[in-house]
């Protein structure tokens, strides 16, 4: 199929959160609280060295329902995809779940250093979430005026508001991947994905016009005389 070979990224990813899902529907409860604890991209785990944490915790989809989620992943990543290549499309993905990660739980890992309440160093965090706001922002931000004038502020004010209500780590690192991901947009390796597929959609106004055949009709006056 066409979209499948547009698409690798996206298809290989989907595939492995449905395998995952799948197999974790499969298991006990403990099982799946221990799968999700081993594979949690906390700053315990990251300060032992298990920095495999920071890929194998985007395996897990958690906060929403499954499939939901994993929907989510295929529209937005496979529009990203489809629209910049798998390199860039994937990537944005990838470097938002990561810095995000890195970014909030570097800053937990500061608070621990000064001994402030609410440090959690074994915290649970996994989830899809990061690289699918940073892919969304940036495809907000590269998308048409309007999308920019108003799907991009809309979307900041949600994750904002969320994070003001509910002040939970993940709520924190959705804003930082939002700012990942606009900020991605304005890389000029982004850019020139964007403008080149904005030019190929665009009508070139040098190509020549087709030209209307001569009509054959026979004409309605009669023959003259």
């Amino acid at each position: 199929m066409r979209w499948l070979r547009r698409l690798p990224a996206t298809t290989v990813y989907v595939g492995l959160l449905l395998v995952t899902a799948g197999w974790m529907v499969s298991q006990p409860v403990r099982e799946q609280a221990r799968f999700i604890r081993h594979n949690s991209s906390n700053v315990h785990h990251l300060e032992v060295g298990k920095w495999w944490t920071l890929f194998t915790s985007a395996l897990v989809v958690d906060g929403v329902p499954v499939l939901l989620g994993i929907g989510a992943v295929a529209a937005v990543l496979g529009l990203a995809e489809w629209r910049w290549g798998t390199l860039r499309g994937f990537g944005i993905f990838l470097v938002g779940h990561v810095v995000a990660t890195l970014l909030t739980e570097g800053a937990m890992w500061l608070m621990k250093l000064a001994h402030l309440p609410g440090a959690l160093s074994r915290a649970r965090d996994v989830g899809i979430s990061y690289g699918l706001v940073a892919t969304a922002s940036c495809l907000l931000a590269l998308g048409g005026r309007r999308v920019r004038r108003y799907g991009l502020p809309a979307l900041a004010v949600l994750l904002t508001v969320a994070w003001a209500i509910n002040q939970e780590l993940a709520d924190a690192g959705h804003v930082v991947a939002l700012g990942l991901g606009v900020l991605g947009a304005h890389t000029p390796w982004l850019r020139s994905a964007a403008q080149r597929r904005s030019q190929q959609q665009r009508p070139n106004p040098l190509a020549p016009a087709k030209s209307t055949p001569p009509s054959h009709a026979p004409s309605a006056a009669g023959p003259q005389p």
